[in-house]
């Protein structure tokens, strides 16, 4: 119904439907040739405009008075969704059927409120048409429901002003919420949940990449929103992560493509909000833990404020015996640090667990940790920089002590209790040390006395051979061990043996 031309002013939009077009709306550099009374009947703010424009405008009259006709320009600017969405408005407005998505679905309403396109002005007008659509085939499907909310970004402020944004979350959320399905977000999935992942997985990945897409202070209201439901904090600490590992590429060592972060600094931004949005209680999976320690590192090279990698510190070392050697040994990403590992880090993360074991911590948790930190102690004892020192403070008694000095009165008690179980660990661990060096050193002499053996048996070959290959003379063994041989003597006349006996020289 429409043709395109070139003007010297950009793209000229004409009406081929044969109704006359008497006025001009100008959106960004396409002007569109409209009839008047079709547009004005469908839309108030046009109406208006048009109306204060010929009633006060100079060219009218100039154009009346020399008998030419006048053709009102309007200039509408900012307008949501930019000359497609306006086109698509003048469509309608002339009759003809467009195909509807989501994501236009939210621009056209958006459209809509700008044009003051109501039922009080006009029955049957765009705002309830796009209104029923959203309402019918867009929020009641979670995947066209993340389109629309992505869609509300570039059109934020009117899309929350009329309540479409939070419609998309609130609709999102309850789907999550009411069907219990973690796999939607790609939460952590119980032995139950597994069936469901074989009939659904493909399709709710998708769900999950979709939303992982969205801008995060639009993906932070939902993860809000996740919490005011009463969805647990598992959940939304995984969801935070997932966002992480998406869009700041040091966590996973690798680049994203789909990334929008663009520098450090945004990318430090981002981290911060989403480590501050992080639950204050763990999450019970092991993976998560290991997440952690990828924000961890990501956070010290960044270098986020202090508080922000505090936070976290005390969210992993209260839960320490989740983690393995390979996360706990992080590099010394400073320049400040002459150490291989951080070991000031280490010693934090172990007094974090302490003043956590002094409130509620089972025996095997010490265990666990205890043979962790017996591991970290046989990595970083190779390292020439480490001042012995340091080592030293590393030994859980001098932790154990000082943490029992800084709580007192109540804590003190319990974590003696504690102390003592630990002191058991450090105790069997000390034996199994000093049995396998006793172990390393047998065997280092075993291999010495071999070794020294496998010598003189070759040298003594090298010189039988050459003894064989030059010209017949006396060889003796007592040359070569140092030792005096008599000979025995076999006497004719005498039915005796002279013995001869070996003597040193």
């Amino acid at each position: 119904m429409g043709a395109e031309k070139q003007s010297s002013k950009g793209q000229a939009w004409f009406c081929t439907t044969g109704l006359s077009s008497d006025m001009e709306v100008e959106v960004d550099d396409m002007t569109y040739h409209l009839n008047k009374f079709l547009l004005m009947s469908k839309s108030r703010k046009l109406h208006q405009l048009i109306t204060e424009q010929e009633q006060s405008d100079e060219k009218k009259k100039r154009h009346e008075e020399e008998g030419d006709g006048y053709t009102p320009h309007i200039r509408l600017e900012n307008f949501p969704g930019g000359p497609e969405i306006f086109e698509m408005v003048v469509k309608i407005c002339y009759g003809v059927n467009v195909n509807l998505s989501a994501s236009t679905a939210v621009l056209l309403r958006c459209a809509a409120e700008e044009l003051e396109m109501t039922e009080e002005y006009s029955p049957d007008n765009l705002i309830l048409k796009t209104e029923t659509f959203l309402s019918h085939s867009v929020l009641s499907n979670t995947q066209e429901t993340i389109a629309a909310l992505k869609a509300c970004e570039s059109v934020s402020s009117l899309a929350e002003s009329i309540g479409i944004t939070k419609q998309c979350i609130d609709s999102i959320v309850s789907v999550a919420s009411s069907s219990a399905d973690p796999l939607l977000f790609g939460w952590p999935m119980n032995n139950r949940d597994s069936t469901k992942k074989k009939n659904k997985g493909s399709t709710l990945e998708v769900l999950s990449e979709d939303l992982l897409e969205l801008s995060f202070p639009i993906f932070k209201r939902v993860v809000q929103a996740m919490k005011a439901k009463g969805l647990s904090d598992n959940i939304v600490e995984t969801s935070l992560i997932r966002y992480a590992k998406k869009h700041i590429p040091l966590i996973t060592s690798r680049s994203s493509s789909s990334s929008t972060i663009a520098s450090n600094n945004q990318q430090r931004e981002l981290l911060e909000t989403i480590i501050s949005s992080l639950p204050i209680h763990n999450s019970s999976a092991n993976s998560t833990t290991r997440s952690l320690f990828g924000l961890l590192r990501s956070a010290i090279i960044l270098n986020t404020s202090e508080k922000c990698r505090t936070v976290l510190e005390k969210k992993i070392g209260s839960h320490l015996e989740k983690a393995t050697l390979d996360d706990l040994l992080i590099p010394s990403y400073s320049y400040l640090n002459e150490t291989l590992y951080d070991i000031d880090l280490v010693e934090r993360l172990i007094r974090h667990f302490l003043e956590n074991a002094a409130v509620s911590l089972s025996s095997t948790s010490l265990t666990v940790v205890g043979k962790l930190i017996d591991g970290a102690l046989c990595e970083i004892a190779s390292d020439a920089n480490l001042k012995p020192e340091r080592f030293y403070i590393l030994t859980l008694r001098t932790l154990v002590t000082a943490v029992t000095e800084e709580d007192g009165g109540e804590t003190a008690g319990e974590a003696k209790v504690y102390f003592g179980v630990w002191e058991e660990v450090l105790k069997e661990n000390q034996v199994l040390r000093l049995d396998m060096d006793a172990m390393r050193t047998r065997l280092y002499h075993l291999e010495s006395e071999y070794l020294n053996l496998k010598e003189v048996i070759a040298k003594i070959d090298k010189e039988r051979l050459y003894v064989a290959n030059a010209s017949p003379r006396k060889w003796s063994i007592s040359n070569k061990f140092g030792c005096k041989f008599k000979t025995q003597v076999c006497d004719s006349h005498e039915a005796k043996m002279v013995d001869g006996r070996c003597q040193r020289r």
